[in-house]
């Protein structure tokens, strides 16, 4: 079996378990705020803007023998980078303080989701990195289209307060495919183990930031729509 679809398959139970959240699936059944959504993007905002500098720290520590996977890592730089700016610019649409969040710390779920892809990286084995890239990425292939459209119909927010997650739908099909191919030749069992672990661990904490975010009461929503 391609190492891919084995990642996919010892990953199943835990990505059913990200996708049944109940703020995720209130968010697809259109039960979300503003106040809702700004708090998401405030969480995306603290640990997308860690994505380029985890990658090159991930670049840095693999070793020769991994020459092929820094250069893909080069390419995802220049895929990913200024995308924590989009989320800046969603939450100024949505009506919300951009130069707040970028100020703000973030919340301790998102802090120790970034810390523990840090700590890996530098601890462990920096191919392991890769599980977290599958769990961001896969997730928002299989959401976040959705969600910008569900949500903007709940919401009657303008399309400029979805360019992150409208962008990222499409943007990550053709990364996921990407990624198939550099797994299916990451052939060392050590490196396969480290991306199979990040990734489980990674489906918890990102996981947690979701059920830390608050949910909404049938009589907000209510007062919103009026």
């Amino acid at each position: 079996m391609p190492f891919f679809d084995e990642l996919q398959r010892r990953t199943a139970a835990a990505r059913a378990e990200l996708f049944a959240i109940p703020v995720i699936q209130d968010c697809l059944a259109g039960r979300v705020g503003r106040e809702q959504y700004l708090a998401f993007l405030a969480q995306a905002y603290h640990h997308v803007r860690h994505t380029v500098p985890l990658l090159m720290a991930c670049g840095a520590r693999l070793p020769e023998t991994h020459e092929w996977l820094r250069t893909a890592i080069a390419h995802y730089i220049a895929e990913e980078a200024g995308h924590e700016e989009w989320i800046l610019s969603d939450i100024a649409a949505c009506g919300g303080d951009a130069d707040a969040v970028r100020r703000a710390a973030p919340a301790p779920a998102t802090e120790l989701l970034v810390a523990y892809a840090y700590d890996y990286i530098a601890r462990r084995n920096p191919a392991g990195f890769f599980g977290m890239v599958h769990v961001l990425e896969g997730t928002s292939q299989a959401l976040a289209t959705r969600a910008a459209q569900v949500m903007r119909g709940a919401l009657g927010l303008p399309a400029e307060a979805f360019t992150y997650l409208s962008s990222h739908g499409s943007l990550d099909q053709e990364h996921v495919r990407f990624f198939a191919g550099l797994m299916d030749r990451l052939e060392a069992p050590e490196d396969q183990a480290a991306v199979v672990h990040v990734a489980g661990m990674v489906y918890r904490l990102y996981g947690d930031i979701f059920r830390a975010l608050p949910r909404v009461a049938a009589h907000a929503l209510s007062r919103e729509a009026a």
